[in-house]
């Protein structure tokens, strides 16, 4: 009879300030533990990051093989109307819903996740944050203005670290297909009621098979369902290079979602990526002018993984009883949203095209 395995450890993020008791907060200006009640800072202690962020075996993670080490049990509970996993620490009971701005109760179990592996540090504050927001929301002219001016005067932006899986492979790819090459044949055809000589295209196919390779390095797939993949995929690029070592230390102060994807459920994602990669490779490699592709078989192996929290800056408002939501790249400042639109706003620019448009016509008339 096997023996159960220890219970994972449960995981806080409380820092207290050693001089006044308050709880620190992760700063991304200073990149330090800072202290808002007296001021008292505490530096971050820089690990070695190539050494620390090292890859999980995939295989043994589907196996429940890995270490007691990687596995933690956190405090979650589902939002009732956009279904993220909230996390909650130390005492805290009832919150918010950043996502979508719906009170959300903790429940009182715990849930065992794959412990993070890295983080990816917030290089942006809040204000700078709510200005990159602010300035996305003026740009869009038909947006309502009281949805505007709330969000301007609204309350704070939430920093959130959401859940993201990475995979590495190794595949190999064999095919067959077909490589087409463009000539022109003269012929003689019917134009006007006369014949003339036209150049016609036409498209020699001849048989072509090889077999390509690729090593995949961080193919990064969202590990949430909260946010819609449009709005995640359009805050993109990351520099994935910034990462960090996970350390609970830069999650202190702010939001860390559990991930609603599973490893596996990423993997078919990170799957279908490589396969469309493996499909341009394949093309290039059959070369001519056009190409057909009739079968690849793909060997993947040495698959790896590392379960990361990337930043983003959250609002979530509700406005004559609809949510609105907005996003900010903690680390670039890209912006994404819902784009509200405003009824008059589009009559009245309606309206002032047609004003425009009949007075063109009335010029054209008298000048006629």
């Amino acid at each position: 009879m096997s023996a159960t395995p220890p219970p994972a450890p449960q995981e806080t993020h409380r820092f207290p300030c050693p001089q006044c008791g308050a709880d620190y907060r992760f700063a991304p200006r200073e990149a330090k533990l800072v202290c808002d009640h007296c001021g008292h800072e505490e530096p971050m202690e820089q690990g070695d990051r190539a050494a620390a962020i090292t890859e999980l075996d995939f295989k043994k993670a589907l196996a429940d093989q890995l270490p007691q080490a990687e596995i933690v049990e956190t405090r979650i509970s589902t939002c009732p109307n956009c279904a993220a996993h909230v996390t909650f620490d130390g005492d805290t009971h009832a919150t918010e819903c950043p996502f979508c701005a719906t009170p959300v109760v903790v429940d009182t179990g715990t849930h065992r996740l794959i412990k993070p592996r890295a983080v990816l540090p917030f290089q942006l504050d809040e204000r700078t944050a709510h200005k990159a927001m602010n300035d996305w929301l003026g740009r869009l002219w038909f947006a309502p203005n009281g949805l505007q001016d709330y969000a301007r005067k609204g309350r704070k932006m939430d920093g959130i670290y959401v859940p993201y899986w990475t995979y590495d492979a190794d595949t190999k790819s064999s095919y067959s297909g077909e490589r087409g090459t463009i000539y022109y044949v003269t012929q003689t055809v019917m134009q006007d009621g006369k014949r003339v000589q036209k150049q016609v295209q036409k498209i020699r196919w001849t048989p072509a098979s090889g077999r390509v390779k690729r090593w995949f390095d961080d193919v990064l797939v969202l590990a949430s369902r909260a946010l819609p993949k449009s709005y995640t995929d359009a805050l993109q690029p990351w520099d994935l290079s910034a990462l960090e070592p996970y350390s609970p230390e830069y999650l202190a102060g702010f939001q860390a979602e559990g991930y609603t994807i599973s490893l596996e459920d990423g993997y078919e994602y990170a799957r279908a990526h490589m396969d469309a990669v493996i499909r341009r490779d394949v093309a290039f490699d059959i070369g001519g002018d056009r190409q057909r592709i009739h079968q690849i078989s793909t060997s993947v192996s040495d698959v790896t993984f590392k379960h990361i929290l990337l930043p983003v800056w959250m609002a979530a408002y509700k406005y004559h009883g609809k949510s609105y939501r907005f996003v900010v790249n903690g680390q670039t400042g890209r912006v994404q949203g819902e784009r509200p639109y405003s009824a008059w706003k589009i009559a009245f620019a309606v309206l002032l095209g047609a004003i425009v448009a009949a007075g063109i016509g009335y010029i054209i008339a008298q000048n006629q």
